[in-house]
């Protein structure tokens, strides 16, 4: 039994991109999308989506695609397009005050109204949504669920557990994305958050966007709300530490920038 479940993790292991970070990983990655894009449909059909005529909504649409666009690039690069197996890009702008905005496996991407008077223009943009994308490219989610399950459900396989467990299995999810109380907001570990900084930066560099410009918008970040931290923050607080973790890895995130030239192009 032991030897069985020291295969299982073995072959369940992946790294991440760029950091090379080693995660578990028991679920098969489409099953996650599956799950994934139907809580996005529920998700818009009850807010206030932004019409597509709106120029805000234009520019979350126009970044986030750019953005995507380089997050093909790179994995067709390091030849790791099967990490992008199933995905179908979509960028909505949603009418709420909230400062936030999430990318969901499969790259179900959604915007805040309330963060645009922070991000202020298309770059700084650029910085939350490389960041948001990031996480679903290193497939945080699926890792937090893995761990979910092994500790909710027994370890069951996904398929197992979703017959057998049907709730205890979509409670894990919702909960592996920060759903189960408001939906939308992700929860992710420091780790993660860290992670997702320095993917993201690589991410809007290659897409064209200046990586040195999100040592400012998160300064703003850290100031937003006066004492209270903006959702987005909330499980990473942009305090020095997240400045200086940024501007240490800053040297290799420019080497991908190449100003007036966007992935794509």
């Amino acid at each position: 039994m032991v030897f069985v479940s020291t295969i299982v993790v073995l072959f369940s292991c992946t790294k991440v991109p760029i950091t090379g970070r080693k995660q578990l990983s028991l679920i098969p990655e489409s099953q996650v999308m599956t799950m994934s894009f139907t809580s996005y449909r529920e998700f818009l059909s009850k807010n206030p989506v932004v019409p597509a005529t709106d120029s805000d909504a234009q520019m979350v649409k126009r970044v986030g695609q750019k953005v995507a666009n380089a997050v093909t690039q790179f994995m067709k690069e390091k030849g790791l397009s099967k990490r992008l197996k199933g995905y179908k890009w979509e960028f909505n702008l949603v009418n709420d005050k909230t400062v936030n905005a999430w990318c969901m496996p499969g790259g179900k991407v959604v915007v805040y109204s309330g963060l645009l008077p922070i991000t202020q223009d298309e770059t700084s943009l650029a910085v939350v949504m490389g960041h948001e994308i990031a996480h679903a490219v290193a497939r945080h989610g699926n890792e937090r669920m893995s761990q979910g399950l092994a500790v909710q459900v027994g370890g069951l396989a996904l398929a197992v557990a979703v017959s057998q467990k049907p709730k205890e299995t979509q409670d894990v999810f919702l909960q592996s994305y920060g759903l189960s109380s408001s939906l939308g907001m992700l929860k992710y570990s420091r780790t993660h958050e860290s992670e997702a900084d320095k993917l993201g930066l690589v991410f809007m560099a290659i897409a064209g966007y200046d990586p040195q410009q999100s040592v400012g918008f998160w300064e703003r970040m850290a100031k937003a709300g006066g004492g209270k931290a903006p959702e987005l923050l909330s499980t990473h607080p942009s305090d020095e530490t997240r400045i200086k973790d940024i501007k240490k890895f800053m040297p290799q995130a420019l080497k991908y920038y190449k100003p007036g030239v966007a992935a794509g192009k």
